[in-house]
């Protein structure tokens, strides 16, 4: 084992020495490796990025001209005296766990990840390594994720219901990774599926990329809500109850993430309804993901970090609390404002 820690936690992010990069860095540096394209990892002003080929896309349509470099999974690549390989992390199209080994000490930061395979992310594949760098969203048993097909059966159910009483749909969902995984559950017979242009912009993207998506209609300040009965609307989740919406007269709006578990946060949210669905690990995702990695050493970051960190550590594992400023600089982290 090397005696400097291959990987460690600055005040710019996670840093590799022996590689002189950083991952997912949240102040600009001159070499980025970084884990999908959601704003709190995928930030604007660094040298280079180094990403997964199937992430680029978006990070290039969200982050403009950027000096770039995509790689394959499970591709190594030696960067200094550090090598480095990408694998599926299953959070959202392209995003991956990094993998770091130098001398034999093998570090994996996982960035945002789940387990369960949605249908439109690439699966997530544990690691064993020495080292796990985990996050900790939704580290409390309370949050427990029902199958997805079960949620997709109450999402059509209540959009039927929203059709035969002549009322829009409105379903907020973030723009990169849950509007498209939403939209693949969804039942195309029931009405017709219109988009906010932040959530169609980014399906554009996926579909130059082959990702399979279902037929939908881009809102402009031209549609015509009545022509559009029985219509289901996908829209960030600012877009709801916003003037924009209420053009469409009579309607019903529903939230979809993890935290609509906690009945406090649905009676917060104006929505009328709550689907516990959510592109992060459960409880048993979490220590299940953990356990396949066989590490010795656990450090814990955004989310409830102290709460699972002691758990861990109850448990059998070395496990710490590291400060990072992932979650809370966009809504798509899912962090409960």
């Amino acid at each position: 084992m090397s005696k400097t820690p291959v990987l460690s936690f600055t005040d710019k992010g996670i840093y590799c020495a022996a590689g002189d990069f950083h991952i997912d860095p949240w102040r600009p540096v001159a070499r980025a490796l970084i884990t999908h394209g959601h704003a709190d990892h995928a930030r604007s002003g660094h040298g280079h990025y180094l990403a997964t080929e199937q992430a680029l896309p978006v990070m290039k349509h969200r982050l403009g001209d950027i000096t770039c470099q995509g790689i394959r999974y499970g591709e190594v690549q030696q960067i200094g005296a550090a090598e480095v390989s990408f694998h599926p992390a299953g959070h959202v199209p392209g995003s991956a766990q990094i993998k770091v080994s130098v001398a034999g000490e093998i570090w994996v930061a996982s960035g945002d990840y789940k387990i369960e395979d949605d249908g439109l992310s690439e699966p997530f594949e544990p690691q064993r390594c020495h080292h796990f760098i985990t996050e900790s969203t939704f580290g409390l048993p309370v949050f427990r994720w029902r199958p997805q097909p079960d949620i997709a059966q109450d999402i059509n159910a209540w959009w039927q219901g929203c059709a035969a009483a002549c009322k829009t749909a409105f379903l907020g969902a973030y723009a990169l990774g849950k509007a498209q995984r939403l939209l693949r559950m969804l039942d195309p017979s029931i009405g017709p599926i219109l988009t906010h242009g932040a959530v169609e912009a980014t399906n554009a993207v996926l579909r130059g990329q082959g990702i399979v998506l279902p037929q939908t209609t881009q809102l402009t300040k031209d549609t015509d809500p009545k022509a559009n009965r029985g219509a289901l609307v996908v829209a960030p989740p600012s877009a709801l109850g916003s003037t924009w919406a209420k053009r469409f007269g009579p309607s019903e709006s529903a939230f979809a993430s993890g935290w609509m578990q906690l009945r406090g946060v649905r009676r917060r949210r104006s929505g009328d309804r709550g689907f516990v669905i959510s592109d992060h690990a459960d409880w048993d995702g979490l220590l299940s993901a953990i356990k396949a990695t066989e590490a010795e050493n656990v450090y814990v970051t955004h989310g409830y970090t102290d709460i699972f960190a002691r758990y861990l550590s109850e448990n059998g594992w070395h496990a710490q609390v590291v400060p990072t400023e992932f979650g809370g600089e966009s809504d798509e982290s899912e962090a409960e404002p």
